[in-house]
Protein backbone atom coordinates (compact mmCIF):
# COMPACT_ATOMS: atom_id res chain seq x y z
CA UNK A 1 0.00 0.00 0.00
CA UNK A 2 2.80 1.95 0.82
CA UNK A 3 4.14 1.75 -2.65
CA UNK A 4 1.09 3.16 -4.29
CA UNK A 5 1.23 5.95 -2.34
CA UNK A 6 4.54 7.18 -2.95
CA UNK A 7 3.90 6.43 -6.91
CA UNK A 8 1.13 9.01 -6.16
CA UNK A 9 3.21 11.27 -4.17
CA UNK A 10 5.81 10.96 -7.05
CA UNK A 11 3.05 11.98 -10.02
CA UNK A 12 1.43 14.68 -8.11
CA UNK A 13 4.66 16.26 -7.63
CA UNK A 14 6.14 15.85 -10.83
CA UNK A 15 2.64 17.67 -12.44
CA UNK A 16 2.85 20.38 -9.56
CA UNK A 17 6.97 21.40 -10.57
CA UNK A 18 6.05 21.12 -14.56
CA UNK A 19 3.18 23.38 -13.64
CA UNK A 20 4.90 25.65 -11.98
CA UNK A 21 7.63 25.98 -14.77
CA UNK A 22 5.27 26.75 -17.19
CA UNK A 23 3.38 29.29 -15.32
CA UNK A 24 7.09 30.50 -14.55
CA UNK A 25 8.23 30.81 -18.23
CA UNK A 26 4.94 32.37 -19.19
CA UNK A 27 5.27 34.41 -17.14
CA UNK A 28 9.10 35.14 -18.22
CA UNK A 29 8.18 35.81 -21.47
CA UNK A 30 6.09 37.77 -21.04
CA UNK A 31 8.27 40.01 -19.31
CA UNK A 32 11.09 39.94 -22.08
CA UNK A 33 9.69 38.74 -25.58
CA UNK A 34 12.98 38.55 -26.79
CA UNK A 35 14.32 36.01 -24.64
CA UNK A 36 11.56 33.53 -25.19
CA UNK A 37 13.87 31.19 -27.47
CA UNK A 38 16.52 30.68 -24.19
CA UNK A 39 13.32 30.46 -21.48
CA UNK A 40 11.46 27.63 -23.76
CA UNK A 41 15.19 25.78 -24.13
CA UNK A 42 15.33 25.56 -20.60
CA UNK A 43 11.91 24.77 -19.61
CA UNK A 44 12.19 21.97 -21.88
CA UNK A 45 15.66 20.49 -20.43
CA UNK A 46 14.00 21.61 -17.29
CA UNK A 47 10.81 19.40 -17.39
CA UNK A 48 13.09 16.39 -19.13
CA UNK A 49 14.76 16.63 -16.01
CA UNK A 50 11.65 16.41 -13.76
CA UNK A 51 9.65 13.74 -15.88
CA UNK A 52 13.16 11.73 -15.92
CA UNK A 53 13.50 12.09 -11.85
CA UNK A 54 9.26 10.74 -11.67
CA UNK A 55 9.77 7.92 -13.84
CA UNK A 56 12.60 6.49 -11.42
CA UNK A 57 10.37 7.48 -8.28
CA UNK A 58 7.70 5.19 -9.77
CA UNK A 59 9.90 2.39 -10.81
CA UNK A 60 11.03 2.41 -7.61
CA UNK A 61 7.40 2.12 -5.79
CA UNK A 62 6.94 -0.41 -8.47
CA UNK A 63 10.34 -2.09 -7.62
CA UNK A 64 9.13 -1.79 -3.39
CA UNK A 65 5.50 -3.22 -4.26
CA UNK A 66 6.59 -6.38 -6.46
CA UNK A 67 9.18 -7.43 -3.86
Amino acid sequence: MGAGIGAGLVAVGAGMGIGRIGGSAAEAIARQPEASGKIQGAVILTAAFIEGVALFGVVVCLLIALA
